[in-house]
């Protein structure tokens, strides 16, 4: 939810009706109508036309043979220039891919963008369970998830507290924690452990190990490695999961070394 209170005092409102407009068609995959869009976005039919008109002129939006709007393959390009960019160097999506095809598990890496936990690089292994919602730029369930806990912990308790009250902890299964005071106590155990850890608290069946890779005092320059595996094989194998994450973060350590 945006917050009105911190509105730029420059704020192109065209530029933002336009993104809203965006916004709603990408959540209408079967499309939309120009009076179907102007409703969602609370715009008039006229001006909804424009904004239509110009977003289906630079390829953002398309409109089909029945009148609706779809979203546009220009959007897909941005998409693949955020993976790029989020990416990093060839030798780290080297690494991450030696990673999940010795291993068989899917590995993630995950750093704050604006603030927000984010997956920023995926490799996907042939044992793991697919997780069609972690790919790059995916900064929901910072809570649920062995990547957002090893992020949340590099920060302080209350810096923690702001995170989870704007963004909210969500029930992802029966599993998922629900209060500050127990995320807290699972951190408190990551630490312990070496690792943070989740079993079935994003995914019903699921577990994910996350550990740190850099540590800095910019946080939007922290890095995390995580993996996802079945739980019941995470409950016979955590110390050697973390045996192979440690190892992983350690070359991914040295090739962020290298590009500074």
């Amino acid at each position: 939810m945006r917050d009105p209170l911190a509105e730029p005092s420059d704020l192109i409102r065209s530029v933002s009706r336009a993104l809203r407009v965006l916004e709603s068609v990408g959540r209408a995959p079967r499309g939309l109508t120009v009076k179907q869009i102007a409703r969602r976005c609370e715009l008039t039919v006229a001006t909804t036309y424009h904004l239509v008109r110009t977003l289906a002129y630079e390829g953002y939006v398309i409109r089909r043979e029945d009148g609706t709007y779809i979203v546009g393959l220009e959007v897909a390009d941005r998409y693949r220039e955020l993976v790029a960019a989020f990416r990093g160097s060839p030798a780290i999506g080297e690494t991450l891919r030696r990673a999940a095809l010795e291993t068989g598990w899917s590995h993630y890496l995950g750093r704050f963008v604006g603030g927000q936990v984010a997956v920023t690089a995926v490799a996907e292994g042939h044992r793991s369970p697919y997780m069609e919602e972690l790919v790059p730029g995916f900064d929901e369930g910072a809570h649920a998830t062995a990547l957002g806990k090893a992020l949340l912990a590099t920060l302080t308790t209350e810096q923690r507290h702001r995170y989870l009250r704007e963004y909210g902890m969500r029930p992802f299964t029966t599993a998922t924690l629900s209060t500050p005071e127990a995320f807290e106590a699972d951190l408190a155990a990551g630490e312990r452990r070496g690792m943070q850890l989740e079993l079935g608290q994003y995914r019903q069946g699921v577990a994910c190990a996350a550990v740190l890779v850099t540590p800095d005092k910019d946080m939007e320059r922290r890095t995390v490695l995580a993996c996802a595996l079945p739980a019941s094989e995470m409950m016979t194998s955590a110390r050697v999961v973390r045996t192979k994450l440690l190892t992983a973060a350690r070359a991914i350590a040295d090739n962020l070394a290298a590009e500074n």
